[in-house]
């Protein structure tokens, strides 16, 4: 079973060295060359494509204790197989471009040209509208912010100066109300008949107990 795996890959690696070799080949081959080689590359991937299907089959035979090593070969191949289909895909889209290059002339790739040129200045334009009109409305923002700012210590302003006029007012009033009481303070205290000088005291008997009180006397 092993020794017809073996032969597989022998045949795989045969054949997938010569469609290296020849998808290396095309960019460089005249153009009725190159497609006949891209023609028989083509059928050399489907032949590399059977290998793989018959090796598969050979390692799903394998015991499963033994098949672990023939598994990791065969993702090896098939890896190995998927870049050398998009090795020759790549070929084949430059061919392509070669052939059409050809038939259209120096004018078609010119026109090729440019219009690639404008479609990069056309994203480029668009990209800076974009960054400008982005920078301009960050800037409308900013103002509205900084005019909203101004409005509100406008009014934080006439807030702080009205309190202090307020204080002002508080602080005179105060100081008149100070002095008034001060003034009328000295007047009673100056009054004879204030009742806030000392009166002398006369005691007198309690009639009830007999315990002589004291009583003002008029001065």
């Amino acid at each position: 079973m092993s020794s017809d795996f073996e032969g597989y890959e022998q045949d795989f690696a045969v054949l997938t060295a010569e469609i290296t070799n020849k998808i290396a080949r095309v960019p460089r081959l005249p153009p009725d060359e190159k497609k006949q080689v891209v023609a028989n590359v083509e059928k050399q991937l489907e032949e590399a494509k059977e290998l793989l299907e018959q090796m598969d089959l050979e390692v799903r035979e394998i015991p499963p204790q033994s098949r672990g090593m023939y598994s990791n070969r065969m993702r090896s191949y098939k890896q190995e197989m998927g870049k050398l289909e998009a090795d020759f895909k790549r070929s084949r889209i430059a061919y392509s471009d070669e052939v059409r290059n050809e038939l259209l002339g120096d004018d078609g790739n010119s026109s090729e040209n440019q219009r690639a040129h404008l479609l990069d200045n056309t994203e480029r334009l668009e990209r800076s509208s974009r960054r400008l009109e982005a920078g301009y409305q960050i800037a409308v923002e900013t103002e509205q912010i900084g005019q909203e700012m101004l409005e509100n210590l406008s009014h934080d302003r006439e807030k702080i100066q009205r309190a202090r006029e307020r204080l002002r007012e508080t602080d005179a009033n105060l100081g008149k109300s100070s002095r008034v009481l001060t003034g009328m303070l000295r007047r009673i205290r100056s009054c004879p008949s204030s009742g806030l000088h000392t009166v002398p005291w006369e005691p007198l008997p309690c009639c009830t107990c007999g315990v002589p009180a004291h009583l003002p006397t008029r001065p």
